[in-house]
C-alpha cells in the first residue's frame, strides 16, 4: 500500500492562505490464482496465504458497505480493510480496475473478478472537500462583511430578507455551532456571492443605522471573549502547517526506517542462507569425518592384526632359531666327538649344494656303513666261521642317528664292527 499526502495553501483575496489537506492511496490487490496454477512454493506460498485471506476480508468490507442493513463494517479485522477504511466508506472517490483475460483457462477467475469489481461499483461515497470548517465558517462571515460595507459605501438599500432580527439576536455572543450541514454548505461557498439585483434606492436613516447593528454583529460573530477568530484561524493555520511539517517529517524517517528495516531483512536473510549453508557443509564434513574415522579404525584393527601376526611369525622364528642354534651345537659337539679335523676338511671338499632337494650332499655316501649294510647278503646257514678282525685304525665309519650309541657301544667292548649292527665305508689314504 502506497500512501501520498497533500497539503494544498490557497491563497484568498485578502492575502490569507486556506488549507486543503488530500490523501492518495495506491493499492496492488495482487492476482486471484489458484496456488495450483501458480505453484508458488515455500516464502511465496506462506505470502499468497496471506494475500488472500486480506482480500477475503476485503470482500466482506464491500459486502457490508453494499448492503444497507448492515450495521457493522468489518474494517478491523485486517490491515488493508483498516488501512482503506477511508477509501472505502469515508471522504473520498475510488477506483477499481480489474484485469481479466479472455482465455478459457481462466474462466473462473474472470467470473469472480467482475463479480468482486460489480459489488465495489455498488459502493456509493458523497465525496467532500477536506477542509477546515471554522476557516468555511469564517470566509462566509467575511463575505457578508464585505457586502454590508459595500452597500454602506454605495449607500444601496437592504435587499428584502437579507437579514432578520432574530440572527442578530441569536449571534450576538456566540459563534455558530460547527456541524455537518455547515460543513456541506461551506464547501459550496468558494466565491462571495453577489448581491441580487435591486433597483439602487436612497437609504433611509434607520436603514443605516439597520445596517451598522447588522455589521456590529457580525463583527461580534468574529470577536468572541476579547479573541480575534481569524487570528486564532492564522494560528490555527500555523500550527496546522507546522504539524504537517512534522508528520511529512516523521514519514520521511519512516520510510528511512523502512529502508533500513528492509536492509536488515535481506542482510537476515543473506545469513539465515550463509547459515544453510554452512550447515551444509557442516553436515557433509561431518558424513566424511565418519566415514575417514570408520577407515582410520578400520586401518588399526588392520594394523593391530598384521602386528599381531608379525609378532607371532618372530616368535616363531625365534622358536626356529633357538631350535637350530641347539641343533648346531649338537652337531658340532658330534662333529667335535666323532670326526677328526682332518676329515672335516675332506668332507667339506667333497660336499655340494643339492639346488632340487635343497640340501647339502656328499659324494660316496652310498659307501658309508650303513648304506653298505643294506646290501650285505643274509647269513648262510651252519657253523659260524670266524671272521678276522681288520685293522680299521685308518678307516672313518659313518653311522645314522639310530645305530650311532650301538656302534660306540660295539666298538669299544669287542673292537670289531657288527654287520648285523653297522655298516661300514672305507677310505684310502
Amino acid at each position: 500500500v502506497s500512501t501520498v499526502i497533500e497539503n494544498i495553501a490557497c491563497d484568498l483575496e485578502d492575502n490569507q492562505q486556506h488549507v486543503k489537506m488530500g490523501r492518495l492511496h495506491l493499492v496492488d490487490l495482487a492476482g486471484s490464482e489458484r496456488q495450483s496454477k501458480t505453484g508458488a512454493t515455500g516464502q511465496r506460498l506462506a505470502e499468497a496465504t496471506k494475500i488472500n485471506l486480506s482480500l477475503s476480508t476485503l470482500g466482506n468490507v464491500i459486502s457490508a458497505l453494499v448492503d444497507g442493513k448492515c450495521t457493522h463494517i468489518p474494517y478491523r479485522n485486517s490491515k488493508l480493510t483498516r488501512i482503506l477504511q477511508d477509501s472505502l466508506g469515508g471522504n473520498s472517490k475510488t477506483v477499481m480496475v480489474a484485469t481479466i483475460g479472455p482465455a478459457n483457462y481462466n474462466y473462473d477467475e474472470t467470473i469472480s473478478t467482475l463479480r468482486y469489481a460489480n459489488r465495489a461499483k455498488n459502493i456509493c461515497n458523497r465525496a467532500r472537500i477536506n477542509e477546515d470548517p471554522k476557516d468555511a465558517l469564517l470566509r462566509q462571515l467575511q463575505s457578508e462583511i464585505e457586502v454590508l460595507r459595500q452597500q454602506l459605501a454605495d449607500g444601496v438599500a437592504i435587499p428584502d430578507g437579507s437579514g432578520s432580527e432574530g440572527e442578530e439576536s441569536d449571534g450576538e455572543h456566540k459563534v455558530e455551532p460547527l456541524t455537518m450541514d455547515t460543513l456541506a454548505d461551506a464547501e459550496e461557498v468558494d466565491t462571495v456571492e453577489e448581491p441580487r439585483s435591486h433597483p439602487e434606492t436612497p437609504i433611509a436613516p434607520s436603514e443605516v443605522n439597520v445596517l451598522k447593528e447588522k455589521l456590529e454583529n457580525l463583527q461580534k460573530k468574529i470577536l468572541v471573549g476579547g479573541e480575534n477568530l481569524l487570528e486564532k484561524a492564522e494560528e490555527q493555520e500555523k500550527l496546522l502547517e507546522a504539524s504537517a511539517k512534522e508528520l511529512e517529517q516523521r514519514m520521511t524517517r519512516e520510510e528511512q526506517l523502512q529502508r533500513e528495516l528492509e536492509i536488515k531483512e535481506a542482510e537476515r536473510i543473506n545469513i539465515e542462507e550463509r547459515y544453510s549453508s554452512l550447515q551444509e557443509e557442516a553436515q557433509g564434513l561431518t558424513r566424511k569425518l565418519k566415514k575417514v574415522t570408520a577407515l582410520l579404525l578400520s586401518a588399526k584393527e588392520e594394523l593391530k592384526d598384521v602386528t599381531q601376526e608379525n609378532q607371532r611369525e618372530m616368535e616363531g622364528l625365534l622358536d626356529n632359531v633357538r631350535q637350530l642354534t641347539k641343533e648346531l651345537a649338537l652337531q658340532e659337539t658330534i662333529e667335535k666327538i666323532f670326526i677328526p679335523d682332518h676329515y672335516k676338511e675332506m668332507i667339506e671338499r667333497h660336499a655340494h649344494w643339492n639346488e632340487d632337494i635343497g640340501e647339502w650332499q656328499l659324494k660316496c655316501v652310498a659307501y658309508t656303513g650303513n648304506n653298505m649294510r643294506k646290501t650285505l647278503c643274509p647269513l648262510s646257514p651252519g657253523p659260524k666261521k670266524e671272521i678276522p678282525v681288520p685293522d680299521l685304525s685308518k678307516v672313518y665309519l659313518t653311522y645314522n642317528n639310530e645305530r650311532l650309541g650301538t656302534a660306540a657301544k660295539s666298538r669299544a667292548k669287542s673292537g670289531r664292527a657288527v654287520s648285523s649292527r653297522a655298516s661300514t665305508a672305507v677310505t684310502d689314504h
